[in-house]
């Protein structure tokens, strides 16, 4: 069945629609409509990395994650499991005679913006700074997502078109200014490729405006870059309560049915939000006509139709509930949380001896959130950086601190106590690991900021709490051998941890089995393989203002300081060679003790530094691999 026949199915069904009916249907929350045997859809669901929020689900890294392992291959059998999952899901649920929020076909990830400022709360659901390992990652992706098969597994939609990447207090009002060069070769260039290379079914608008224009409601980018320019055929949807922004926040429209006829002659077809209600309004008012409004339901009930929701022979009805969480989808979450973690220090004493004796100590030892990060279904097995260590050994174990010193009511005595804890259970240990860093309520989706000590969901700075650099110099004025983990979605000022640690691991928000992986990386059952997807700042006090989207002085492309980890560093257990026969050939050797996978990065000078290319693979001890990039 091509898609044509399903545009022409879709045309017949809106032809029987009454012009309230079709308004109906372009909101997210769209009703039945009995009389035509079309059942309650709600369009908003969202796996940014697992299916989130309808329950039992297995919950891979953070997307930041995973852009570290470098692995497109990998990631997308990580998508093609989150499909399934979805789709087990959706079987369920759609016995009921209709399926409710998170339980439906059309997800809303992945998050392709660029990761440009360190601040930035949401950048750990993105794949970093870089334009070319986020459209290789969003490729992958949405490829998983979506399926090659008759019908569309599940629709991926690319967010957030164009250039959100914060203020997340305020970004309903945030008017963001960027030149062409800027747009086009960062802010635009993953969303391109993801076009060009996987098809994905939809697009959602941002909350800022750009240049002028209420990106939901933009001419300029739903019709004239994205269709025209880009060729893009599927569908664009809001943000949540974006479009009453144009008016309530952006003041470039009157009221709510200008603002709803703007975003939809602009070519925005599904809104989530209240501001489609208005269109009959509109109409009425001669600001929209009723040719775009059923354009616009054909087009969404053209991707129902591409998911088999009207039909009894999509080959992803039997998919079974069995799959969510099974024993294959564990271990890929193990070998992708392997893969994304970074070693960013090894001066030899990794990997650990599992006979000498650890101490695990840090607020983020034994903490689940830390694992999960957001947008998150809900894991029935997980192990927590501890409990993944136990596995392997019988460490002596100290909070030591709690995350911040903000939002906890604690005596002295408890401070105290629990600080000598750590410094009991470190003058027992041969080796001290801690696990410290940040978690997901430090950097988050826009929130209030009265809730937390931090912007409003965006960092102040690149500062570990001073609760944790107090504990961590009490313990490392001991002298022992330390390992440093960092939790964290994002750059962290780890200066003195280069300074004073024997080794430095970056772990993100490493999953469900995350604990695992990195007990498996500690104890040298695994050779750590992964890169920095971001740059790593000292405190960050020479990078621009973080509502100037210029990207001066911005990422390894543009930064003229002198970073602590630069991206794409990343070590190994062994020792790779790589030998560089021309522009596009290069020869990797492991000289060393460790079979190891390795991910190798090809840059140009256009003339800063920029990431062409990149490959991982799998190199045994004395093996020689040539890999060969395409000629662009």
């Amino acid at each position: 069945m091509n898609s044509n026949t399903f545009r022409q199915r879709a045309e017949q069904l809106v032809s029987r629609m009454t012009l309230e009916e079709k308004i109906s249907q372009l909101q997210h929350i769209a009703p039945a409509i009995e009389r035509l045997n079309i059942p309650a859809y709600v369009w908003w669901n969202e796996c940014l990395h697992g299916v989130a929020g309808a329950g039992t689900a297995t919950v891979f890294p953070q997307a930041i994650a995973m852009a570290a392992s470098y692995n497109t291959e990998l990631l997308q059998e990580v998508a093609t499991v989150i499909s399934d999952e979805a789709r087990a899901q959706y079987n369920e649920y759609k016995q009921f005679g209709e399926t409710l929020q998170y339980q439906g076909l059309t997800f809303w990830s992945p998050n392709i913006n660029i990761f440009r400022d360190p601040r930035w709360g949401r950048g750990h659901e993105t794949y970093g700074e870089d334009p070319c390992l986020t459209g290789h990652m969003g490729t992958a992706f949405v490829r998983g997502l979506q399926g090659d098969g008759k019908y569309r597994k599940v629709d991926a939609t690319l967010k957030h078109f164009a250039a959100h990447s914060g203020p997340e207090q305020g970004r309903r009002g945030f008017k963001a200014e960027i030149s062409e060069k800027d747009l086009y070769e960062t802010y635009l260039a993953a969303f391109r490729y993801c076009i060009d290379h996987a098809d994905p079914s939809a697009v959602m608008g941002a909350y800022n405006s750009l240049n002028g224009e209420a990106c939901c409601a933009s001419k300029t980018l739903l019709h004239d870059i994205l269709r025209k320019e880009f060729g893009f055929t599927g569908y664009v949807v809001s943000d949540c309560g974006a479009i009453m922004d144009t008016h309530v926040h952006f003041h470039y429209t009157a009221d709510t049915a200008e603002s709803a006829a703007l975003a939809l002659n602009s070519g925005c077809e599904l809104e989530c939000g209240p501001a489609y209600i208005a269109l009959p309004e509109a109409v009425e008012r001669g600001l929209v006509s009723e040719e775009t409004i059923t354009e616009a339901a054909v087009k969404l009930f053209t991707a129902r139709f591409r998911l088999g929701m009207f039909d009894d022979d999509c080959e992803y009805d039997k998919i079974s509930y069995d799959v969510i969480e099974s024993p294959a989808h564990r271990a890929l979450n193990r070998k992708m949380a392997q893969e994304s973690m970074v070693l960013l220090k090894n001066n030899g004493v990794l990997p650990l001896d599992r006979t000498k004796k650890i101490a695990v100590i840090g607020p983020n030892a034994d903490a689940k959130n830390v694992l999960l990060g957001n947008y998150i279904g809900f894991p029935s097995v997980y192990y927590t950086l501890l409990r993944g260590i136990q596995e392997y050994t019988d460490p002596y174990y100290s909070k030591g601190c709690h995350l911040t010193e903000e939002g906890y009511s604690v005596s002295l005595a408890t401070s105290c106590c629990s600080e000598r804890e750590a410094i009991v259970t470190a003058r027992r240990a041969d080796v001290v690991i801690f696990c410290m860093g940040l978690d997901p309520n430090l950097e988050s989706e826009e929130c209030d900021p009265s809730v937390r000590s931090f912007y409003g969901g965006d960092k102040p700075d690149l500062e570990l709490p001073a609760v944790q650099k107090k504990l961590f110099e009490k313990v490392a004025a001991l002298g022992k051998p330390m390992v440093f983990v960092n939790v964290s979605g994002s750059s962290v000022n780890l200066t003195r941890q280069k300074e004073t640690c024997d080794a430095i691991i970056q772990c993100f928000y490493p999953g469900a089995m995350g604990g695992l992986a990195l007990a498996d990386i500690l104890f040298g059952e695994v050779s750590p393989s992964g890169r920095l997807p971001v740059t790593f700042y000292a405190d960050g006090s020479d990078l621009p203002d973080f509502e100037d989207y210029s990207m001066e002085n911005r990422t390894y492309k543009f930064y003229k300081g002198t970073p602590v980890y630069e991206f794409g560093h990343g070590l190994t257990y062994s020792e790779i060679g790589e030998n560089w026969l021309d522009e596009y050939t290069v020869e990797l050797t492991n000289h060393g003790a460790y079979d190891t996978a390795y991910s190798v990065l090809r840059f140009t000078y256009i003339p800063h530094k920029n990431l062409a290319g990149f490959r991982k693979v799998f190199l045994k001890r004395g093996e020689t691999v040539t890999v060969h990039f395409e000629q662009e």
